[in-house]
């Protein structure tokens, strides 16, 4: 017995030895085999990060994990990734780990767990998904690989996108889940499958599903040898809708065969409430119903690269009704009959045909009527509307979480007859619409839209593709607006993506620019447990102006009082064209500060920062209010709050705007041409003139004329440049130019031509000394810089300047004094004949007047320089003493 239990015990620790060293073994020869098995039959870029094998992990069979595995494409889809997957599991039995490596490796069990798998066929017709290798006919299978002898297979929380340009159809699956089990070793054998996904799917850009969950739990008889798979026991859920399915679908190599027939298992009206999405829908369990709703359908024929399946699939309901318990009110009246229809198996002979779509709630009714043919060609629609909805009574009925509260009274007789192609191209004569529609007292809030919009009264007149819009009358905030106006593609705008296009005339008592404003967001998308993802939009804190991206409109409009940030303008009118997230102004006009402004310019939202280009002519506006009201009043022009008076100016700017559309000024590029009409100046009001006033004490602000002064400026890059103006101090002339930033830094040249009689009598009493003459014409050339900034300025005199200025302009006075005597001396001269009184040649005086001129002339002009400075020495100690005096204070 001891002998026994020693045999056993070794042999358990061998096998436990071996389990343990296997892995090593034959983990370096697997990954070989799995890497020769894709080279030799995939066209594409594989990689994977690690290949493990495991005796434990599903102990007795030996499993083999491939993580990180990637499937890159080559051309012609070079680059976009076909599929990726965390693990790739393959379970064998662990024999096949002995086989050797001329034979082929049989797989149990496969699983696939995180796996996306972006699928797309281009407008030619090319697959990403083509990749495996084409195997000469006489050559025989890789014997270094794997078969699939599969038993069990599944998929886990794995992600799968179809995208076929050419059709124009966009399949999107969600959190899929899927298992079979079956034996795929035999030839005839039972697949027993569940699947369950969060579907969405596109068509031409019209959402046909829109994250509805689909679950699909079926058993599949398998034909192997024929490739023919039949339905057995099932049951499929839309959203909650049931259906059973049954039929089959035959795999050929060219093409598919398939019959397959599916139902409602009963008939209560429940079924059709089931439709609609669990996140938009409460419990129906409760709900009481009456009538039935069936859906019946027929999918058959033969699928190849020329044909679809015919099908012809019935929705139909009578006399149905439902109530919600918690609800006040009933819809009643519910009948449906609906058709979806083809015959031949092409595919543009797909069509729905829709017949007496009826509801009604309390004594409202609606119906609907029409066909839709040609689905996935020129698609043709014939629609017919007629009816009345109290909207207030929708969450009456039905318990769907809206973010407000929807009321008015919608009514509409309309018919409608065109084809997709004439919309697409604008080709509205071929649109047959005529009726009308009409809502009441409608009111709704909208992120877009921070105040609630009343809708008083609209009207709408269809007459063939255009639609007449006779009144709209509209309030918001402090807004009111009165518009009518005609929609040239209602149609092409429900249809398709195209912009909605119209011509509206609109008139207006108050419209508030700040009615618009709304804050921003950032949308922020979460995923449920069920895997529906939601959209959220948090606020940011920021406000912002957006241009509709889907208007393409002219406004004539006349507004009597328009609010734009905290201005007020009177009698606004002008055109208005807003196309491509940019509005355009086309002469517009309004009253402003006491004056007019006139405009033509454009502002765009278009891109991430908001731009403007503008053409302003400002007429006589009063120069105080202007300044206080406009920020760009202040940039230009800081010294205006000291002025009061008249202003008149063309402007030519163009630059960025922040969110609320008022100019980011360090942005500014353009030019303007100022003039001031009338103006009074306080000095007080500015420290920069203030400081002036304080510092000459020859000049008196109050004196300035400014009646008529014009100047050209140019800004950029944050700098206004003042083009050289003058103007007049009573006899003092000053010329002025220099630049300022928006950051209020400054750098300015004054030039003052200031009379000498401004500077003292005891100054000119000097300077009438040594010019021999007096001075009442002669001026002081003094420049002035001004630095800083204009609440801090620097005023720099100067003086050494001035002084060279004054002394050669007296020198050369005494220049023109000196020629006059020499011409005396000289007349004398000739007038003698050369003689003196004494009977002889008289010396030679031209030298000697010459050297005494340049001794004098030398002499004077020192002595012109040293008074020169003792004049302007003096106005600078009393600048000093000024300055010396405000310090003390200080």
């Amino acid at each position: 017995m001891k002998k026994a239990f020693k045999i056993i015990g070794i042999t358990l620790l061998v096998i436990i030895i071996a389990l343990i060293a296997a892995p090593f073994l034959f983990e370096s020869q697997l990954k070989d085999l799995v890497r020769k098995t894709i080279n030799d039959n995939v066209n594409a870029r594989v990689e994977f990060s690690d290949i493990n094998l495991s005796m434990f992990r599903n102990f007795p069979q030996a499993t083999l994990v491939i993580k990180d595995l990637s499937v890159v494409n080559n051309e012609p889809f070079a680059g976009d990734t076909l599929a990726t997957g965390k693990e790739v599991i393959l379970e064998m039995s662990v024999k096949e780990l002995f086989k050797s490596a001329s034979e082929p490796k049989s797989v149990d069990a496969l699983t696939f767990n995180d796996a996306y798998v972006n699928i797309m066929v281009d407008s030619l017709g090319n697959a990403n998904y083509d990749i495996a290798k084409e195997t000469p006919a006489d050559t025989t299978q890789s014997a270094n690989s794997f078969s699939l002898d599969l038993k069990h297979y599944e998929v886990n929380d794995s992600h799968i996108i179809y995208n076929d340009m050419g059709a124009k159809i966009r399949l999107d699956i969600r959190n899929f889940q899927h298992e079979g089990n079956g034996d795929f070793s035999m030839e005839t054998s039972e697949l027993d499958t569940y699947s369950e996904a969060i579907v969405s799917m596109d068509y031409d850009s019209i959402t046909y599903l829109n994250n509805n969950k689909l679950i699909l739990d079926a058993i599949f008889e398998m034909d192997l040898n024929s490739n023919r798979y039949t339905f057995k026991e099932n049951e499929a859920k839309i959203n909650q809708l049931p259906l059973t399915f049954d039929g089959y679908v035959q795999v050929n190599e060219d093409s598919n065969d398939m019959d397959i027939t599916f139902k409602t298992p009963s008939s209560d009206f429940k079924n059709f409430l089931a439709i609609i999405p669990e996140a938009y829908a409460a419990n129906i369990e409760n709900v009481e119903t009456n009538g039935d709703f069936t859906v019946n359908g027929r999918i058959f024929g033969t699928v190849d690269d020329t044909h679809i399946p015919k099908m012809d699939v019935n929705i139909a309901s009578s006399n149905a009704s439902f109530k919600y318990p918690d609800l006040p009110k009933s819809v009643e009246d519910i009948n449906l009959n609906i058709d979806v229809l083809n015959e031949t198996g092409l595919e543009e002979d797909t069509y729905v045909n829709f017949e007496n779509m009826t509801f009604r709630i309390d004594q409202d009714r609606f119906k609907a009527s029409g066909n839709v043919k040609d689905l996935t060609g020129n698609m043709l629609v014939d629609l017919a509307l007629n009816g009345t909805i109290n909207l207030a009574n929708l969450s009456k009925v039905y318990p769907v979480e809206m973010e407000q509260n929807l009321n008015g009274i919608l009514t509409a007789d309309v018919q409608t007859n065109f084809d997709m192609n004439s919309i697409e191209k604008e080709q509205y004569q071929n649109v047959n619409s005529k009726g009308v529609a009409a809502i009441k007292n409608f009111s709704y809030r909208s992120p877009e839209i921070p105040n609630e919009v009343k809708i008083a009264s609209a009207s709408m007149q269809f007459n063939q593709g255009t639609v007449n819009v006779p009144e709209l009358l509209i309030t918001t905030g402090q807004s009111d607006i009165k518009a009518s106006g005609t929609i040239q593609n209602l149609m092409g705008y429900l249809f398709t993506d195209q912009q909605l296009k119209g011509k509206f005339n609109v008139n207006s008592n108050t419209f508030s620019v700040n009615d618009f404003m709304v804050a921003e967001t950032e949308e922020i998308t979460t995923t449920n447990d069920e895997g529906i993802q939601k959209t959220v939009a948090k606020t940011t804190g920021e406000e912002a102006v957006k241009i509709p991206s889907f208007l393409d409109a002219e406004v004539a409009f006349t507004v009597k009082r328009l609010l734009y940030d905290d201005l007020e303008l009177q009698n606004a009118k002008g055109n208005l064209v807003i196309r491509d997230e940019t509005a355009t102004l086309q002469n517009v006009s309004t009253n402003i500060f006491n004056g007019s402004i006139g405009l033509n310019g454009l502002v765009s939202t278009k891109n991430e920062t908001p731009v403007f280009e503008m053409k302003l002519n400002l007429n006589s506006l009063d120069i105080a209010s202007s300044f206080n009201g406009l920020d760009l009043m202040q940039g230009l022009a800081p010294i205006a709050n000291a002025l009061q008076g008249k202003l008149q100016t063309n402007l030519d700017l163009k630059g960025n705007l922040n969110n609320d559309l008022t100019p980011q000024l360090t942005t500014l590029a353009g030019n303007a041409l100022a003039q001031i009409l009338t103006a009074e100046i306080d000095p007080e009001k500015t420290p920069l003139l203030n400081k002036l006033d304080s510092q000459l004490d020859f000049i008196d602000l109050n004196d300035v004329d400014l009646s008529n002064l014009k100047t050209q400026l140019v800004f950029n890059d944050g700098n206004v440049e003042i083009q050289p103006f003058n103007f007049r101090i009573k006899d003092i002339n000053v010329q002025v130019s220099g630049t300022h930033g928006f950051d209020m830094n400054m750098n300015y040249n004054l030039a003052l031509d200031v009379p000498a009689k401004y500077l003292g009598n005891q100054v000119n009493s000097n300077l009438a000394k040594l010019s021999g003459q007096k001075l009442e014409n002669t001026t002081v050339k003094l420049p002035i810089g001004l630095t800083g900034n204009f609440q801090n300025p620097q005023v720099n005199i100067n003086m050494q300047q001035a002084v060279s200025s004054l002394t050669q302009q007296i020198v050369d006075n005494q220049k023109d004094q000196l020629k006059e005597k020499g011409k005396d001396a000289l007349g004398n001269i000739l007038a003698g004949r050369g003689i003196n009184q004494q009977g002889t040649k008289p010396q030679d005086s031209t030298a000697t007047d010459s050297t005494r001129v340049k001794t004098d002339t030398t002499t004077q002009q020192k002595q012109i320089q040293n008074a020169a400075k003792e004049i302007f020495g003096g106005i600078l100690k009393r600048t000093q003493k000024q300055k010396d005096t405000t310090n003390n204070d200080q």
